[in-house]
């Protein structure tokens, strides 16, 4: 069962306060930060939600991206940041819940009920209470021989978030909306491991009843909309043997028209946030509430470490929709620049190089291109604002590697250090990891 720690990494954070203290997770810990100096915990170090003395409520639409972020990224807006980190701690949450000791019968459930969720993972006094929680299925057909494998091999649905909804009325004053919540984890299980290695794309099928659209794994779109197969299998996948099971997809839009119904006519914000994986399913989710719902509210997504999810039409129909995308990455972070490939940046530099003379180089790129575009199955787009860190800015990171670089908490403490491209860390940064 402990091998299951020693896959090799693709989407999975190391997040040293989630995982059960299993021998090999020590030796990994001992490995990864060996070369770290000892640093103070993160969650001791944050004070509670509520007593942030930033004020969001009269400009939180711009907070939430109705102007792309302009001029809030670099140099970082100090509210900004501080709504960044509160939503990170939100996904720590989704980790900080899920039972990762492959041993357990509760196995890749969550550990905490919804009405002590938050406070259980040391969010206290946030104005939110968790709704629902949620379970994603992996559509992956399980050979014959897995009846004889652990069970933890064949755990097709897991445990993988959940929707939490403002309800303090200080909180969403100071807000100026009531905000809904919906947190994502990264990869944990064996079956997600194996979807996340599906990369190549495939269509988001639409087809729309009583007003509910429907995405499905396979077929095809006019707008020609594409994203990696392995995410949308989880998204969408059903359990075969136990039709009582929903889809993610399924799960979140019944919960949100819930939430909906219940606030009508109230000022309200959806903020999709998750890492890596989560990050991912985070993208897919705002997409496809954007799609379903008549009236839907304010959709952003906040992702921290997320890969690549789709094309280029899957791109611009996001921002078609209005739904706002702010992607923080880790130049170091390896899982933000796969899978498939990426050819946009060649595309904008065309103009540049003719102008300069350069024809027969950008005759090689229009032809270059021309071929990539002839597999689409694996040519990939960026999407949305970026927020680029680097934890060799960190003056506190000392010898990371590939690894530790992906970690949510390294995400969390560039967030709190990061000031601008000129003056990349503050020296002020109280964001801390734990050894």
């Amino acid at each position: 069962m402990r091998t299951l720690h020693h896959a090799p990494t693709l989407l999975r954070p190391h997040t040293t306060t989630q995982l059960q203290s299993t021998q090999p997770v020590q030796k990994m810990d001992k490995m990864m930060n060996a070369n770290m100096p000892q640093l103070r915990s993160s969650s001791s170090m944050s004070p509670p939600l509520t007593s942030l003395t930033n004020k969001v409520g009269k400009r939180w639409k711009e907070y939430q991206g109705m102007n792309n972020w302009n001029g809030l990224l670099d140099p970082l807006d100090e509210n900004l940041r501080a709504e960044i980190l509160r939503y990170g701690q939100f996904v720590e949450a989704a980790y900080k819940s899920f039972e990762f000791d492959p041993s357990s019968p509760n196995y890749a459930t969550c550990k905490f009920p919804k009405s002590k969720h938050l406070e259980r993972c040391g969010l206290h006094n946030t104005g939110y209470k968790v709704t629902k929680h949620l379970r994603a299925t992996s559509g992956i057909k399980l050979p014959t021989w897995v009846d004889k494998a652990p069970s933890w091999v064949a755990t097709q649905s897991s445990y993988i978030g959940y929707v939490a909804v403002c309800h303090n009325k200080e909180e969403i004053k100071r807000l100026g909306r009531r905000d809904i919540v919906v947190a994502f984890r990264g990869t944990t299980t064996c079956l997600e491991w194996l979807e996340n290695l599906r990369a190549t794309l495939n269509n988001v099928v639409q087809s729309t009843a009583n007003g509910i659209t429907t995405a499905e794994p396979c077929g095809v779109e006019e707008n020609g909309a594409m994203v990696e197969s392995g995410f949308l299998s989880l998204y969408t996948s059903k359990l075969s043997d136990n039709p009582s099971f929903m889809s993610l997809q399924d799960m979140v839009r019944k919960e949100i028209a819930r939430i909906l119904k219940t606030y009508e006519g109230e000022n309200l914000s959806l903020t999709i946030t998750g890492h890596s994986l989560g990050a991912a399913l985070a993208t897919l989710t705002a997409y496809d509430i954007r799609n379903s719902f008549l009236r839907p509210p304010h959709v952003t997504v906040i992702s921290f470490g997320g890969p690549r999810i789709g094309n280029r039409s899957f791109r611009r129909r996001l921002e078609e929709q209005g739904t706002k995308v702010l992607r923080i990455v880790n130049s170091d972070d390896v899982i933000t620049k796969i899978p498939g490939f990426v050819f946009d940046e060649v595309e904008k530099k065309e103009g540049d190089v003719e102008g300069n003379g350069g024809e027969e180089v950008a005759s090689f790129q229009r032809w270059m291109r021309r071929r990539v575009e002839e597999i689409q199955w694996l040519l990939y787009s960026e999407i949305g604002e970026e927020l680029r860190l680097c934890s060799r800015d960190s003056p506190y990171l000392r010898g990371i590697n590939i690894v530790t670089c992906h970690d949510l908490n390294i995400y969390l403490h560039l967030v709190d250090g990061f000031v601008s491209s000129k003056c990349p860390f503050r020296a002020t940064a109280k964001r801390f990891l734990r050894h």
